[in-house]
């Protein structure tokens, strides 16, 4: 006959087993289900916004942030992912800086200018581009090409409520479709806010979380350097038949994040296109001057012509060898990668020798 003692004991601790695994599954179950997207983060770029390394983060599609399905709120109404997204496609021109940082292998980009222009060929984005298994472009100089996004087939479109506003009913039949709102998620004015937000919908908060950190200790160390930096520090953007002023308001991260001065002008704020004359008003003891031409010098610059003037010949940057060319689209672009470029060539360029 059985003992009755024995199998009591041996049931109840069968039972209380079953309710410890029955406690971690549901406690894994809320970890997964809840994704901690982090907020934007607070003020300018300048004090978070882009690294130099490719902080990507190995493993963050695996990681317990990437729980789906998730909601992402946007200016299109609330978005539902059923999936994380494996091929991705911005259609803001001015995303695509954004998208490169993350964990993907197929890509769709909008550019800004052509494919045979674009910054995407730079040694910048090089380490960003070769981990990208899929590249296709989806449109060009501005203008989305419907037929080719259709072709590519994404998971989810990516676009700005600004931008693309007059294609979002196109661009909802092709695949779900985030819409974010330009002022909230401001690329002119704050890329942070834009990563941020990407992390968000594509389940890699880690990642982002980890290149804007990345980014902060890389600005504070440049303007450390740059400390004892006097005079003031001017840029310039420098096409074919124009030269503009590059305004403080969009330049944040070079004269607040590292702590340059601007010359005095009405137009500092803002930027303006810039005569040769105008130019000699400022007259700053540091110039920068964001060739867009740098990759093809086959094309013409307007200061090719200023350079054989006694204007020119006069400005203090120019007698004390304080002119400094780089790559315009890049540094004096809205994006990440363009802007972490920028400030290292703005650190090579004013550091103590």
């Amino acid at each position: 006959m059985p003992n009755r003692s024995n199998s009591w004991a041996a049931t109840l601790a069968l039972f209380c087993v079953m309710l410890l695994v029955a406690a971690c599954g549901n406690a894994n179950s809320n970890a997964d289900s809840s994704p901690s997207g982090s907020p934007a983060p607070n003020g300018t770029p300048a004090s978070s916004a882009s690294p130099s390394a490719v902080g990507t983060g190995e493993g963050a599609a695996s990681s317990e942030t990437a729980a789906f399905p998730r909601t992402i709120s946007a200016a299109n109404g609330d978005i539902t992912i059923e999936e994380q997204p494996q091929r991705v496609a911005v259609v803001h021109w001015g995303y695509g800086d954004s998208l490169l940082l993350f964990n993907l292998e197929s890509v769709g980009l909008a550019l800004p200018f052509s494919e045979k222009t674009s910054v995407i060929h730079t040694d910048s984005y090089k380490p960003y581009v070769d981990k990208v298994k899929e590249l296709e472009i989806v449109g060009e100089n501005t203008k989305v090409n419907l037929e080719a996004l259709l072709a590519y087939g994404p998971d989810v479109i990516i676009g700005g409520n600004a931008i693309n506003q007059d294609i979002v009913a196109e661009l909802e039949k092709i695949a779900p479709t985030v819409i974010l709102d330009e002022q909230t998620t401001d690329v002119w004015g704050d890329w942070p806010s834009v990563v941020t937000k990407f992390g968000e919908i594509l389940g890699q908060e880690d990642v982002a979380e980890s290149y804007i950190s990345d980014y902060k200790a890389k600005l504070q160390s440049a303007k450390e350097k740059l400390a004892g930096l006097e005079g003031t520090v001017a840029f310039v953007q420098v096409r074919e038949k124009q030269v503009y002023l590059q305004g403080t308001n969009y330049l944040k991260p070079y004269y607040e994040g590292l702590g340059l001065t601007p010359p005095e002008s009405a137009d500092i704020a803002e930027g303006a296109e810039l005569s040769l004359e105008g130019l000699a008003v400022l007259d700053p003891d540091h110039l920068f001057l964001g060739f867009f031409n740098y990759g093809d010098k086959s094309v013409p610059a307007l200061t090719d012509q200023w350079e054989d003037s006694e204007v020119w010949s006069r400005l203090k940057a120019v007698e004390n060898n304080h002119v400094y060319a780089i790559n315009g689209e890049l540094a004096l672009g809205y994006g990440p990668i363009g802007n972490s470029y920028g400030v290292d060539e703005v650190l090579k360029a004013l550091e103590p020798k």
